[in-house]
C-alpha cells in the first residue's frame, strides 16, 4: 500500500504523519476487500446460505463502512477531526459486530474465520487511531 507515501507527500502534511491513522486506512481497505469476498463466499455456501443471511448483511455493511472510513481518513486538506473520530468509532463498532457474527461460523467456514481476523485487526486499528484525536 502507498498510503503512508501519499499522505506524507501531501502539501498540508509535509511529512508530519499520523501513523496510527495511516495503519487504520490500510486495515480498512483490507477489511473491506475481505468482507466483500466473505459475503460472496457465504452466498456460495448453497446448503447453508439461509443461516448465513445475517453474516452476509454484516459483511456488506462492514465493507461499506470500512471503505468510507478509509476515504475520509485519507483526506488531508483542511481538518474535520470530529467527523474522522466519529467514523472511526462507527467503523470499530461495525468491525466488532461483523467479527462476532463471522466467529459464530468460523469452525464451519474458513472464509468466516479469515474475515473475523481481518475485522478484529481493523477494529484494533480504528481504536488506536481514535486515541490520536482526543
Amino acid at each position: 500500500m502507498h498510503a503512508h507515501e501519499m499522505i506524507s507527500s501531501h502539501p498540508d502534511v509535509r511529512g508530519n504523519t499520523n501513523d496510527d491513522l495511516i495503519r487504520c486506512i490500510e486495515e480498512c481497505l483490507d477489511c473491506a476487500q475481505v468482507c466483500a469476498v466473505c459475503a460472496d463466499a457465504c452466498l456460495g455456501e448453497k446448503e447453508h446460505v439461509q443461516m448465513l443471511v445475517q453474516c452476509i448483511r454484516l459483511n456488506l455493511d462492514c465493507a461499506d463502512v470500512c471503505r468510507a472510513t478509509a476515504a475520509i481518513g485519507a483526506r488531508r486538506t483542511g481538518t474535520n477531526e470530529d467527523l474522522i473520530a466519529a467514523i472511526l468509532k462507527i467503523c470499530a463498532d461495525s468491525c466488532a459486530r461483523c467479527a462476532e457474527e463471522c466467529e459464530r461460523h468460523a469452525d464451519m467456514h474458513e472464509h468466516c474465520r479469515i474475515c473475523a481476523g481481518s475485522c478484529r485487526n481493523c477494529e484494533d486499528a480504528c481504536n488506536a487511531a481514535i486515541k490520536t484525536f482526543h
